[in-house]
């Protein structure tokens, strides 16, 4: 990887952890509605598959993915606040503010939403990817899943049709170690997701999610295996999210403080780039860069008007609306 590329990366990075902390402190203050789940401590895999995914391709965000929403709405629309907006549950927002953190989606730009039944959208980016085949399109349908996503029923069921039909899907597994608080190896019969998925026949790899570089060589390939008509392809990336996903919830000294100091994605890519000759100073203008964008998104969420209760209805059914009583 040059060196230009790993700094782009780095800014993406740094958009999307300023995003979450920002949105993080918001939600404290009682401005965000609804619940919040964060992707602090991910950033190199959203980095690494929005770098690859293009407005043409649709990729199913998992509830973590903020990140990968704000950079695919501002590289593809130049619109990124949308997204804040859309969190805040504003009228300005991609789904006019009824979306909220689990339903933002906007194909336009490849966002596909997640849904509220964690795995359910494993068997919808099937008919994503068949219709992408039966064009003869070269496309990629991206489903963003979590470790816990795989004791679903859809996760096998999706996997075994993808390889049947030889669809164009890139499933990325974001192992971050926990669902909720279960560890994965105690949740599933192997701590390592990939050797669940190995045994439907197509190609499937595990990597170290918090190395950017590493996961945007392995992304591309793997996009550039898909989009040229070659069959699905599985990637677990390993992880680790910095929150829980309630207070208090307990997790070994050694690991927070392996995973928070010691392999933070965003301090890595910086030692490589100062290991390349780039500076301190120009880092730390970076992150200053990306702060300031997203406090400027945020300002234009708090600015934004409150949804017209008139159209809650709207856009519910296609072609007719929900009559009022």
């Amino acid at each position: 990887m040059d060196t230009p590329t790993l700094r782009g990366l780095y800014r993406d990075m740094w958009l999307i952890r300023a995003f979450e902390q920002g949105l993080e402190r918001e939600f404290e203050q009682g401005n965000v509605p609804g619940m919040l789940h964060t992707g602090l401590g991910q950033e190199a895999v959203q980095a690494a598959l929005a770098a690859h995914l293009e407005a043409d391709d649709a990729f199913f965000p998992d509830h973590r993915c903020h990140g990968i929403n704000a950079l695919a709405q501002q590289r593809h629309a130049g619109d990124g606040e949308r997204i804040m907006a859309e969190l805040f549950g504003k009228a300005t927002g991609v789904c006019s503010g009824k979306g909220g953190s689990l339903h933002s989606a906007d194909p336009a730009v490849g966002n596909f939403g997640d849904n509220a039944v964690e795995g359910s959208y494993m068997a919808t980016v099937l008919g994503v990817a068949l219709a992408a085949k039966m064009r003869g399109e070269p496309k990629v349908a991206c489903a963003i899943i979590g470790d816990g996503t795989v004791g679903r029923g859809e996760f096998h069921e999706s996997l075994n049709m993808a390889a049947i039909w030889d669809l164009p899907v890139l499933y990325a597994c974001v192992n971050n170690g926990y669902a909720i608080s279960m560890p994965v190896g105690e949740g599933h019969a192997s701590a390592n997701i990939v050797d669940m998925a190995r045994g439907y026949g197509f190609g499937c790899e595990q990597l170290d999610g918090n190395d950017v570089v590493e996961a945007h060589e392995r992304v591309g390939a793997a996009v550039a295996h898909i989009r040229a008509g070659n069959g699905p392809r599985f990637l677990e990336l390993k992880t680790w999210r910095w929150q829980g996903v309630f207070a208090g919830e307990f997790r070994p000294e050694a690991e927070v403080k392996y995973w928070r100091e010691e392999h933070d994605p965003i301090l890595m890519a910086a030692d490589e780039l100062q290991a390349r000759g780039v500076s301190g100073d120009e880092l730390e203008g970076i992150e200053a860069e990306m702060r300031e964008l997203i406090e400027g998104w945020i300002d234009f969420a708090k600015a934004s008007p409150a949804p017209d209760p008139a159209k809650a209805t709207a856009d519910v059914y296609v072609g007719w609306e929900v009559a009022r009583r």
